[in-house]
């Protein structure tokens, strides 16, 4: 994972939210390892058989707009994942993709490698990039209250209808569909009201405002909502888990580092699915498995563990729950798309010639006005901010009433 971008001052940030706005790139890499290029039998897997789906599948321009971005909000960079999207998708759970799987239905394992590739190499792209950038997130979204991800998207739908300029997409697509996530992504305690906006809807609205001001138009969780599997999502989940265990930890400083609890809480907080140990305990507790041999009292203990924390969570509903979901304090992670020919002059294939660099450097000094207003008008003028606002820690719960 690379990053990129000057540390231009910009007047409108904040100091103090310096370190708090994350712009990310995830689907404009070009490198495919060597080590991918041969399938499972020795057989290379030929330029010809890639290049169709690298050219669809890559977004292109998007670390321009990324870059134009983080210089007119004067951060110090942005993160950009360099592995192509034709190889693996960060944007998705691990897994094989099948051949004609729809856009939202992808594992993180794309065609055509996931046809080619053989288990042990499909083990080892995940082992050696995935869980590394994973990791890497991790630690950058520890204290983020905005997280921006900037995608690139066609002119056309499959229908022909042209696409908006810039779309903002804020809502699963589980809660678009279904009006709640999918059974067994996710821990049941993850309360699926929260799917219904990945981001402040003030700082949502203060951007399409912005660029609609300047004639941009905009749409909203159009053409498509966030995958399950998006960063965007997961983050939402790791975020709300971590606010739930502050909030239970301060009723019940004995659980501290109590060897069942932080089972569990690891558990809870593997969204990217990649913990063995996790996948036991879910099967465990929700399926109603035997525990390993030999690990029944390990598992008990968790399952116990896991009652406590579950019954603290009941018992505060739903105003625990309500005042995560509107308070200025909840991280906001939001997916910008702009269309390909607004960034580059494309050719027949859909592949760049040249940047369009005043395009770019329009909608991204918009964007940056609209989360500069948001930071110094918007939220600290949010009904809810009064109190928080003043809190060394941005995820104070005041006490039940």
């Amino acid at each position: 994972m690379g990053g990129s971008g000057d540390a231009v001052a910009a007047e409108g940030l904040p100091e103090r939210y310096r370190q708090r706005v994350l712009i990310d790139v995830i689907h404009d890499g070009e490198w495919i390892p060597d080590d991918f290029l041969t399938d499972g039998v020795g057989c290379p897997i030929e330029a010809g058989e890639i290049e169709p789906c690298y050219i669809a599948e890559r977004d292109w321009g998007a670390s321009l707009m990324a870059e134009q971005l983080t210089v007119a909000l004067g951060l110090a960079s942005y993160c950009r994942v360099n592995v192509a999207r034709v190889l693996l998708d960060f944007g998705r759970f691990p897994g094989s993709t099948p051949r004609q799987a729809n856009h939202l239905e992808r594992f993180a394992i794309n065609y055509p490698f996931s046809r080619r590739l053989s288990y042990l190499q499909k083990k080892d792209l995940l082992e050696r990039f995935y869980d590394p950038i994973s990791a890497r997130f991790d630690e950058l979204l520890e204290d983020i209250l905005i997280k921006v991800a900037i995608h690139t998207y066609d002119r056309f739908n499959q229908s022909g209808t042209e696409r908006p300029p810039v779309s903002i997409i804020t809502r699963s697509i589980g809660y678009q569909t279904a009006s709640e996530l999918p059974v067994g992504l996710y821990d049941p305690l993850y309360p699926d009201i929260l799917c219904e906006f990945t981001c402040h809807r003030i700082l949502r609205d203060r951007i399409s405002l912005t660029l609609e001001k300047a004639n941009i138009a905009v749409e909203h969780n159009y053409p498509y909502c966030l995958p399950e599997g998006s960063l965007e999502v997961r983050f939402q989940v790791w975020a709300y888990f971590r606010y739930l265990r502050r909030a239970f930890e301060s009723r019940h400083p004995e659980t501290v580092e109590a060897p069942a609890y932080e089972m569990v809480w690891r558990m809870l907080q593997d969204t990217s699915l990649r913990r063995m140990e996790s996948e036991v305990l879910r099967s465990y507790l929700h399926m109603y498995r035997r525990a390993p041999c030999g690990q029944d009292v390990i598992f008990a203990a968790a399952e116990r563990a896991y009652e406590h924390i579950s019954s603290f969570m009941r018992g505060q509903r739903p105003g625990m729950v309500d005042a995560y979901r509107f308070s200025p304090s909840r991280p906001s992670s939001l997916v910008i798309e702009v269309r390909k020919d607004i960034i580059h002059e494309l050719d027949g294939a859909g592949r760049p010639l040249q940047p369009k660099v005043e395009n770019v450097q329009r909608v991204a000094g918009k964007v940056a006005e609209a989360i500069t207003t948001y930071l110094h008008e918007d939220r600290v003028h949010h009904p809810a901010a009064a109190d928080e606002l003043d809190r060394t820690d941005p995820w104070w719960m005041p006490p039940r009433k």
